[in-house]
């Protein structure tokens, strides 16, 4: 085994995830990613034709979003045919999992050289979405709902809280957080070196800096909001009268899910793509790269699939474990924040301080574009690395179906 080196990181900015209202809404993804592609290429003097393939991760793979999207963003992006590429979908674990092949097949000697990432354009699902059948909500196949009630993921993390005794405003407090961690973030430019506009084929600017935070934000206002949940839970999905609410029911008969979760403490709908440049030290050396982190180890999780969202404490227990290290080995920890009681509960089960974790806030201040994210949050934890030059970092976040990917990286 050699060791997988990652030599670059980048991304787009996030715009809002929505028609009429997000910069990026009208780009189409392949022109997304190809912005991080070919930022990739010029800032590294790349010459493409030596990338043995781009590993990209999507979730709606249909629609626009359809097709081997990473073919199709690296061809254009301008690069080499040579270049091969796919996609690959594991809900929102999608960018780490992207990551976390590439550096297998860097580390295993069958690649030299990889390059991973992501691109989610959120503002398409009202169009997309109804063009795919959800595996776990299919009436075409009773058997899997049978075996694994599945249930909307804002309900679930309602549930996960009232069973947690985890309190709104807690969840609030954390969401108000992450907004002013985002914010400061953005005023001392700690996104700079990772962050790359996004231009129309014709060569307009589309977007140059973060679209969805909101500054100011305080727990007290979002203790204002209503819960987005609640309604949610009780729509009709069938002849049979079942709901979201009755899935989790069926695990947890007994449970008055109380509604905590809002817009205001949960992830933000926007577009984004983000990639990573990863070698070995022989075409690192050969190209005159300077590595910025080695890929330490690398894991993955299954767990409840009914609460779906509790899987990132049991696959950092795996990756560290694998690692030979232990939680206070890390310097840093992303765990992306899908809804607030995720972040919440890994932060009490693995008792980590909260000076560690999402220093420059998280998707619910930032947004989360599904199939980007993991990719992205492996960059911006490189980045803050290097600012406060600390060692090691940890990233992980919950999957539908009740998964996480997990990856440690350390600084060269």
């Amino acid at each position: 085994m050699t060791e997988a080196w990652i030599i670059d990181a980048c991304r787009t900015p996030r715009g809002v995830g929505k028609v009429g209202k997000g910069a990026l809404a009208d780009v189409h993804p392949q022109v997304l990613g190809a912005a991080t592609l070919r930022a990739l290429a010029e800032r590294n003097d790349l010459d493409t034709s030596i990338v043995d393939d781009v590993i990209w991760g999507c979730s709606l793979q249909v629609g626009t979003q359809g097709g081997a999207l990473g073919r199709m963003t690296a061809l254009d992006a301008g690069w080499d045919t040579t270049t091969s590429g796919f996609t690959l979908d594991r809900y929102c674990g999608s960018g780490i999992t992207a990551v976390n092949l590439a550096a297998g097949m860097v580390a295993s000697g069958l690649e030299g050289v990889v390059v991973a990432g992501g691109a989610e354009m959120m503002s398409s699902y009202a169009e997309n979405s109804s063009k795919v059948r959800h595996p776990f909500m299919d009436k075409g196949n009773p058997h899997l709902r049978e075996l694994h009630p599945q249930s909307n993921q804002g309900v679930a993390a309602d549930a996960i809280a009232t069973l947690e005794g985890i309190s709104r405003q807690a969840l609030d407090e954390l969401g108000a957080e992450s907004q002013r961690r985002a914010a400061v973030a953005i005023e001392e430019g700690r996104f700079e070196r990772s962050l790359v506009p996004v231009h129309h084929p014709d060569g307009t600017l589309a977007l140059d800096r973060e679209e969805y935070p909101r500054p100011g934000t305080t727990a007290e206002k979002l203790s204002q909001l209503a819960p987005s949940f609640e309604a949610v839970a009780d729509i009709p999905l069938d002849e049979d009268g079942r709901t979201f609410r009755s899935e989790i029911l069926r695990r947890y008969p007994d449970l008055e899910i109380e509604h905590v979760h809002h817009a205001g403490n949960s992830s933000g709908v926007v577009d984004g793509a983000g990639a990573l440049l990863l070698a070995n030290s022989e075409v690192a050396t050969a190209n005159g790269w300077t590595p910025r982190a080695r890929v330490v180890a690398m894991a993955n999780v299954g767990d409840d699939p009914t609460l779906m969202l509790n899987a990132p404490v049991p696959a950092t227990r795996k990756v560290l474990e694998k690692a030979g290290m232990t939680l206070d080995d890390i310097d840093l920890f992303e765990v992306n924040e899908a809804f607030a009681v995720v972040v919440e509960k890994y932060i009490r089960d693995l008792g980590i301080d909260r000076e560690k974790i999402n220093v420059n806030g998280g998707a619910i201040a930032l947004g989360h574009p599904i199939g980007a994210t993991g990719s992205m949050l492996v960059g911006t934890l490189l980045d803050e690395l290097e600012r406060q030059d600390l060692e090691r970092g940890l990233i992980t976040m919950c999957a539908a179906g009740g998964m996480a990917p997990a990856i440690i990286i350390e600084r060269i």
